[in-house]
């Protein structure tokens, strides 16, 4: 270990403070069995930086990457067009280096970005007030189902069959610590929603509705009658969102009633990054703020009358007595934060709502095309950028059959849902602005060679 700043009279001086003949001593507590007899087995022993270099660059090129291939991948992650001088103000020193502010009003600089961001991600989920930030969607759909809890004082939640399944899988794992009883369905293959069933389910013990909007088939439902159902049985409605941009092109959740709006916020301004680090997106109404978990952000004066900005609430334990935090998140995913509200200021609204409509129109365009497949059948009839098909056999070979030709088709519902036989034939495919007619054409002939 030759990088340590340790010479040899260095170690014996440790030694002998703490009455150790040598290193050796350290370890007399592991059994033989569990230690090392010498070098770590199939660990190549160490090289020179250019030879690791080239290693680690041929094991690079067996990816087939986004921008290498037609691309329908979604679910959650989306392919998007992140502006050069996105990356370029990130990298600057002061925002590249800067960390969660302990000492917040030193950093007006990051939290002036932060309260930026807020009032971005309230303008966009509908919401009264925002937080900055979270992880990701999946932790913030949980962290939002446990400020349910904490406000209705009940400890059942219902999870609608449309939301995202790893969302569900955070949020069970999470509740095995809490003790909160989740309520779980698998979708059907249909065009149908399940929120007639989600009303008839709520009752006296619900502390929340958790739907997904649009949901992982790619629905678009009006949210205001389970909003409506929720409130009069006193519980509330949690929305998630995965695909942020869809938001430049349908009504917000918050615009529904909706209590909670959680979501991902990777498409605006972060890139796939082979699933992260992300951003959550974070909103509520106003008189749950002091529930909400993470931190908030707010603009004041200072004693000469300047503008400032200052963490009014922060909610978490390394701020305030653990038994008082609503929640142990610890960092609030700054530079993707930064980099989401710099991709939203340079769109402005307009942009945001004109890119929408290009997402949405080239999904209507690819679905088209796609039902012309013989044997495939659209599922998704009322969608933003992402559909689901119906494929005559199970999806998950097709989709690896493409892949083998450079075409990334989309996601098999089958891999979402292994042993699911009702759903093994669901292909769910996103189309974004970076996805060209070429790309379209060049799926559809390869799909219909492969179910010929």
């Amino acid at each position: 270990m030759r990088y340590l700043p340790l010479t040899q009279s260095d170690r014996e001086a440790m030694l002998g403070v703490i009455g150790a003949a040598s290193i050796d001593d350290l370890f007399v507590d592991v059994p033989e069995a569990a230690r090392l007899d010498g070098p770590i087995h199939d660990l190549p022993m160490h090289a020179s930086e250019m030879a690791v270099e080239r290693h680690m660059s041929a094991l690079a090129r067996k990816n087939l990457t986004a921008g290498e291939a037609p691309f329908f991948l979604g679910c959650g992650a989306y392919r998007h067009h992140v502006p050069a001088s996105v990356d370029h103000l990130i990298q600057r020193g002061e925002f590249l280096t800067a960390y969660t502010p302990y000492q917040p009003e030193i950093a007006q600089g990051t939290l002036q970005m932060l309260f930026e961001f807020q009032t971005q991600v309230a303008r966009l989920l509908g919401t009264d007030v925002a937080n900055a930030s979270m992880y990701d969607g999946s932790t913030a759909c949980w962290e939002a189902i446990g400020m349910a809890r904490r406000i209705t004082k009940r400890g059942k939640a219902i999870l609608s069959s449309g939301l995202h399944p790893h969302y569900v899988s955070v949020a069970k794992t999470m509740a095995k610590f809490t003790g909160d009883v989740l309520e779980t369905a698998t979708p059907t293959l249909s065009a149908d929603t399940d929120l007639e069933t989600l009303i008839g389910a709520i009752d006296k013990d619900t502390s929340c509705v958790v739907v997904q909007y649009p949901d992982i088939l790619g629905r678009i439902a009006d949210l205001t009658p389970l909003a409506d159902a929720c409130h009069a049985n006193k519980a509330l409605l949690i929305a998630v969102v995965t695909e942020p941009v869809a938001l430049g092109a349908i009504k917000s959740p918050g615009e529904m009633d909706a209590d909670i709006v959680v979501g991902e916020g990777q498409s605006l301004g972060v890139g796939l990054q082979f699933g992260g680090p992300y951003v959550g997106l974070f909103g509520c109404k106003e008189k749950y703020v002091r529930q909400m978990p993470g931190r908030l952000c707010g603009e004041t004066l200072d004693a000469d009358g300047r503008r400032g900005f200052v963490l009014t609430l922060s909610t978490r334990e390394q701020h305030i007595r653990r038994e008082k935090a609503t929640s142990n998140i610890c960092t609030n995913s700054g530079l993707c934060a930064l980099a989401f509200s710099i991709h939203m200021t340079l769109l402005g609204e307009k942009g945001l709502r004109t890119l929408a409509e290009i997402n949405h129109h080239g999904a209507v365009a690819a679905a088209a095309r796609l039902a012309q497949v013989p044997g495939v059948e659209l599922v998704t009839t009322t969608f933003f950028n992402e559909f689901t098909l119906k494929l005559p056999q199970e999806a998950r070979p097709v989709v690896r059959a493409l892949a083998e030709r450079g075409i990334l088709a989309g996601v098999s519902l089958g891999r979402l849902y292994p042993g699911e036989a009702s759903l093994a034939n669901g292909l769910v495919v996103a189309v974004t602005e970076t996805t060209s007619a070429e790309d379209v054409e060049t799926l559809a002939a390869a799909l219909e060679e492969i179910l010929a």
